[in-house]
């Protein structure tokens, strides 16, 4: 076991180095930058543009540049925001806890939500099946920027059941009330990441369940007269994890990506806006360290994937 976290913390290490190398490449052969005269910045005259790459090291060679720039990360120094002049962890831990909180209660919901309709329709088979295939069909199909466009003209303009955007009302509440005025603010977003994300999944765990369900022991379990809550219990649920699992390590990627085009949608305070908006800038550090960031979180998570298959399923040691 010891072995296998070992390897898996090498291969963390190296994708890093990797995603580090095409992110700092990326990101200084973009055209345009934050400092450039006339261009992004009219207000910036040569003077002000030499000196401050004097003071971000901007004037050193791009070698020189990128393991200056890999030995702070390690450290944790992600540098400073060319916009804001704030230490780019800073501006990141302000706002990580948003973008993650969303996509770990929306993974939540994808997760029992397919499990749910995927078995089910696996096993009631007819009309209900049918439904349920339409019904992730259409979730798979729809743009996330669409139908969050769509929500918030129906449930937030004509019915004014929920806010436009934000994550919080201005009259400020504490306790109990605060967390359920937050909830309230993303009803909208997870609603939205929801339902484009789990017509996939349910067709994906609908497809396994076929394959279980003709399997010997399901059988064999049928002719004992075994009823199907239990065939469930016993046998599709604790098959079925291991693919999901996997299926839900993967799709971590999709669902941080996502957040930039929602964020910026419902103007919530999140690692996703912080990018559009560092990304319109050129503000390249806290570009850089929110990429890095998102790769590290999605390693963690692939890894974390893996393992607990190694618990579901120890075979997969050797």
């Amino acid at each position: 076991m010891y072995k296998i976290i070992i390897k898996k913390f090498t291969y963390v290490v190296l994708m890093l180095l990797l995603i580090s190398l095409i992110t700092f490449s990326a990101v200084h052969l973009a055209p345009n930058s934050f400092m450039s005269a006339g261009g992004l910045n009219p207000n910036m005259t040569p003077e002000a543009i030499k000196h401050l790459k004097e003071v971000y090291g901007l004037d050193k060679p791009l070698t020189e540049q990128y393991f200056g720039w890999l030995k702070s990360i390690v450290q944790l120094d992600f540098g400073i925001s060319f916009a804001s002049g704030n230490s780019v962890l800073d501006e990141i831990k302000s706002r990580i806890g948003v973008t993650l909180g969303i996509n770990i209660v929306s993974m939540l919901f994808i997760f029992f939500i397919s499990l749910k309709l995927g078995v089910a329709s696996a096993l009631k088979g007819g009309k209900f099946e049918n439904s349920i295939k339409q019904f992730s069909l259409l979730s798979y199909a729809t743009p996330s920027f669409y139908l969050a466009l769509v929500l918030v003209l129906i449930f937030s303009f004509k019915l004014g059941w929920f806010p436009i955007s934000g994550l919080e009302s201005l009259n400020e509440k504490k306790g109990f009330a605060h967390y359920l005025d937050i909830a309230w603010h993303l009803a909208l977003p997870i609603s939205v990441i929801v339902f484009t994300g789990v017509g996939s999944l349910t067709l994906y765990i609908r497809s396994l369940t076929k394959d279980i369900l003709k399997s010997d022991y399901i059988f064999f379990a049928k002719a004992r007269g075994i009823d199907d809550k239990t065939i469930k219990k016993r046998y599709i649920y604790p098959n079925l994890m291991p693919f999901i699992v996997t299926i839900l390590g993967l799709s971590l990627p999709g669902l941080l990506g996502g957040s930039v085009i929602l964020e910026q949608i419902f103007s919530i305070n999140g690692m996703g806006l912080l990018f559009f908006q560092s990304a319109l800038a050129r503000d390249y550090p806290v570009i850089m360290g929110i990429l890095i960031i998102g790769a590290f979180l999605t390693l963690l998570g692939n890894v974390i994937a893996d393992l607990v298959l190694l618990k579901l399923d120890p075979h997969r040691r050797r």
